[in-house]
């Protein structure tokens, strides 16, 4: 189906190597895209855009850094001359080293304000600054797709039942810091939709659930008793919604917010 097509169309994917980031560029790429596997290791950018196959770029950069993104930018209009997609798909999410002391780290009371203000500068600052730098280059050739990834928590105030473990102990807290930086980035896509439909740019959010990827049986138990399809999302689950949403399949689509739960958020 030719509206699905990416054939040469440049895309950009940020944090393109975490666990979905990888899947969201074998997506684009599947789908015909020129891939910037954009990351803040450049060796490995490189080393994965090579895996992809031919006519791929890897290139380190800092979201949160004006400057690194305005040379990206050069790097990538200089092989591609243009710049079609944007997956602004980099973002902290809380991890703690010690296990015995997440529980009391992340709660409320006792979460740093440090790690609060460095999932603000990567999760809403990082967004903006993309958004600017290579949104602009769309809004200027008249089209172009940016795919904010926001989350179920975005939506919805964490849960923080889940993270009981069979004996009914706290094992981690879900902080403020990734709902209010997701609830941000869904309000931003709005903002920016409005700014940009008269250039052609169209901007959605894809708010995914949660991945499976190794957790405790517990937490995979509890968390999939509360999706109406009963499990965690597979790293590729997303895959689909995201060509979707980067090609003309979605050509009518704009300032919406694409929820891929589970069925999470339904009830």
């Amino acid at each position: 189906m030719d509206i699905f097509s990416l054939k040469n169309k440049t895309a950009i994917v940020t944090g393109a190597l975490g666990l979905i980031g990888k899947k969201h560029c074998e997506a684009l790429a599947s789908a015909g895209a020129n891939v910037v596997v954009a990351d803040v290791n450049g060796a490995k950018c490189e080393e994965f855009a090579v895996a992809l196959g031919s006519n791929h770029l890897g290139i380190g950069v800092d979201v949160t850094s004006e400057t690194s993104l305005k040379a990206a930018k050069d790097a990538i209009l200089a092989q591609y001359g243009s710049i079609d997609v944007l997956v602004n798909n980099a973002a902290i999410n809380d991890m703690f080293e010690n296990p015995a002391m997440a529980a009391e780290l992340s709660a409320f009371e006792n979460y740093p304000l440090d790690a609060f203000q460095k999932s603000l500068d990567v999760n809403v600052t990082g967004v903006f600054l993309c958004s600017q730098v290579f949104g602009t280059v769309m809004a200027n050739q008249g089209s172009g797709s940016i795919i904010n990834v926001a989350s179920t928590y975005g939506m919805v105030g964490p849960d923080q039942s889940i993270y009981r473990n069979e004996c009914g102990e706290q094992t981690f807290y879900k902080s403020a810091a990734y709902p209010v930086t997701k609830g941000a980035v869904i309000n931003f896509t709005r903002f920016l939709a409005a700014y940009w439909g008269n250039k052609g740019v169209r901007v959605n959010t894809l708010s995914p659930g949660g991945v499976e990827n190794s957790q405790n049986e517990f937490f995979v138990q509890n968390y999939s008793a509360k999706t109406l399809l009963g499990r965690m999302a597979q790293s590729n689950d997303y895959q689909g919604a995201i060509v979707f949403l980067a090609s003309d399949a979605s050509a009518y689509m704009t300032g919406a917010n694409l929820v891929v739960d589970g069925g999470w958020t339904a009830i």
